[in-house]
């Protein structure tokens, strides 16, 4: 019960934070209600979908990981650039929609809440859209993504500016680029680029030390 409880709990807060609404009821969206915002189009005026992906530099011969895949908005975008992609999702039925008509090189994982689980040294990049600050336990939750990693592989993190903005959720909800900079620190990981890209959000690299 616990687990379904966050589980409708991190839909709840991504939709509003996608609408630009501070979570204020307390049913939950349903998963379709959940991918109509995810694909909203007014949503690419300021998540800028091309540019992320271009400037992630990927190669034929990568492999990238979406954490919190969703409906595969930026997965989806990925398959055109990297050699194998991972949508990774707590909700079958978003990964569902994200692997209709996927090329064959995009591949769905369900996960938990406290554990990715992809296979040992699987990708070489690791890829979180506001997302982070959803998981609850992230000292526990980057040594599995180290373990994931290729040698040379990198984490990549963008965010919602701590602070408040047009949309996403309230200040409180969300993590200050500092603070994700000293988590992945402690968690053996260093700033390798950061990019000022987007109006909302920030959008660091990490390199495993």
């Amino acid at each position: 019960m616990a687990g379904t409880m966050r589980l409708w709990a991190y839909m709840f807060t991504l939709a509003a934070t996608a609408l630009g609404q501070v979570p204020h009821q307390h049913h939950p969206p349903s998963s379709d209600e959940y991918a109509k915002v995810l694909e909203d189009p007014s949503r690419d005026e300021w998540q800028k979908p091309h540019e992320v992906v271009m400037a992630l530099g990927l190669k034929s011969t990568d492999a990238i990981a979406d954490i919190g895949a969703g409906t595969g908005y930026f997965a989806r975008r990925f398959t055109h650039h990297a050699g194998k992609v991972y949508a990774v999702d707590i909700d079958q039925k978003l990964l569902a929609i994200a692997e209709k008509d996927a090329p064959a090189n995009l591949k769905t994982v369900l996960s938990a809440p406290d554990d990715p689980r992809l296979p040992e040294g699987s990708v070489d990049i690791i890829f979180f859209c506001d997302v982070l600050h959803h998981i609850e336990n992230r000292a526990a939750y980057y040594p599995k993504l180290a373990k994931a990693l290729k040698p040379g592989g990198r984490i990549v993190v963008i965010e919602f500016y701590k602070k408040d903005l047009p949309i996403g959720p309230p200040p409180s909800m969300k993590l200050s680029d500092e603070e994700v900079i000293a988590e992945l620190r402690n968690a053996g990981f260093t700033l390798a680029k950061r990019l000022d890209i987007l109006p909302y959000q920030y959008y660091l690299f990490f390199d495993k030390h």
